[in-house]
């Protein structure tokens, strides 16, 4: 039983993806809950899992919450929160040995899913909300992680060129919230955000190992009940239209070390025809140390610390990171802006090619060793709507030709140069 396609099912409003598969020693889960991001409610769905996290109905104190991981022979548990293209993702996973491992009563399958069942809808309450201790202890917990950002300069630069470049669109949120909304949410309030948000989700309960579907659907209806009325489809992200004009911002603190952000737009999603290509483009401009950002910026002009790109194809955004030292600005914002017109130009080698489909294609087969990454790779799919299966993606690269790549470059069109600079020029 080694299938690599999931099996599709539903049981109480809940889309199900189950993998049956017995090459892996463990079950992969993965609950993937999103909703629009939203400057009203984004906070309070980010700091909802710090809270699920502490306690249940049966394990209200956290000790009992972890001894209960242990006693299912060490079950790994954990979530994030994060963002793809418009949307604010949390997503909450497990990871149970399978039962013919070890000498195990009960099926870890269905202890598993109590489990995560229980996490998910029946959190410990008091007075009509969630225990208090834990709400201002979690609130803490996100505070110190939002005001970690500033303190880390590379993600610091590259929050603020995003917040700058979709000025009034959802996606300038964080997906961790605003520190600015935490101390005005109360237990009770969270509880009430967190009833609205599991009702209003679109809800994906993944699946990896030697089950199937039908038992996957029996365990969720009996351990998820979630009085839901609907199934919220994910909408497909918006074209972008191309910007009006190029946005500089300088902004200055304290630091050695500029932080050089540029944000580029494109109509390239991955629901595209010319997803491929796109994903050539990036390669070959800034994704691996081949690259041309790094080869150019980095090693021959000895410009930048780091220079890479990556793209997003949730959002149809593409970001260039550099650091370098300050009084290189003009310099090293020329030689990137060449490397881009160099693609636009054509100035494309075999070898650039070849180079980049080996390492799409390295992490394409690299992925298929690890559930949880097949996991987050299916979801693309529920994203975007777009099948698009690992076998068709690698074929769709290795026909990409540097023709395609320069189709795909004329759509990628600076929008925003962000420039992190000291307390006065060098």
């Amino acid at each position: 039983m080694n299938k690599t396609i999931f099996e599709r099912g539903s049981a109480g409003h809940i889309r199900i993806h189950v993998l049956p598969t017995n090459r892996f020693k463990t079950f992969a889960v993965s609950l993937y809950a999103g909703i629009p991001l939203d400057s009203e409610t984004v906070t309070t769905t980010a700091l909802t899992p710090f809270v699920l996290r502490r306690g249940t109905v049966s394990y209200p104190e956290t000790i009992q919450f972890r001894e209960q991981l242990e006693l299912m022979y060490g079950a790994g548990f954990g979530f994030d929160v994060y963002k793809r293209g418009n949307y604010q993702i949390v997503q909450i996973r497990m990871d149970t040995i399978n039962d013919s491992f070890v000498q195990s009563q009960e099926s870890l399958l269905a202890k598993t899913f109590a489990f995560l069942g229980e996490v998910v809808t029946k959190p410990v309450m008091e007075n009509n909300g969630f225990r208090a201790a834990y709400v201002t202890t979690e609130r803490e917990n996100v505070r110190k992680k939002l005001e970690s950002i500033i303190n880390d300069k590379i993600r610091y630069a590259a929050e603020r060129c995003i917040e700058v470049m979709f000025e009034g669109d959802p996606y300038r949120l964080h997906p961790l919230g605003q520190r600015a909304d935490l101390d005005n949410i109360t237990p009770e309030t969270l509880y009430e955000a967190y009833r609205n948000w599991l009702r209003q989700a679109s809800l994906d309960l993944y699946v990896v190992g030697d089950t199937t579907l039908a038992e996957v659907q029996e365990l969720v209806e009996k351990m998820f009940d979630l009085n839901r009325s609907d199934t919220p489809n994910y909408a497909p992200a918006e074209k972008n239209t191309q910007p009006k004009e190029v946005r500089t911002v300088k902004e200055r603190l304290d630091v050695n070390q500029g932080k050089l952000n540029l944000g580029l737009r494109t109509s390239i999603t991955y629901r595209d025809d010319q997803y491929a290509s796109a994903l050539l483009y990036s390669g070959i401009l800034g994704s691996y140390p081949h690259s041309k950002l790094f080869m150019n910026v980095r090693e021959k002009e000895s410009l930048a610390y780091y220079a890479a790109s990556r793209y997003d194809g949730h959002k149809g955004l593409m970001t260039i990171q550099s650091g370098i030292e300050i009084a290189n600005y003009e310099k090293a914002l020329r030689i990137i802006r060449e490397q881009l017109d160099s693609m636009r130009a054509g100035d494309i080698s075999e070898l650039e090619m070849t180079q980049t489909k080996a390492m799409i294609r390295n992490s394409l087969q690299e992925m298929q060793d690890s559930a949880f990454e097949m996991i987050a790779y299916d979801f693309n799919r529920v994203l975007s709507g777009k099948e698009r299966p690992v076998e068709d993606l690698l074929a769709q690269v290795e026909k990409v030709t540097a023709a395609d790549v320069v189709q795909a470059a004329e759509t990628f069109q600076l929008d925003t140069i962000y420039f992190l600079t000291g307390p006065k020029e060098e």
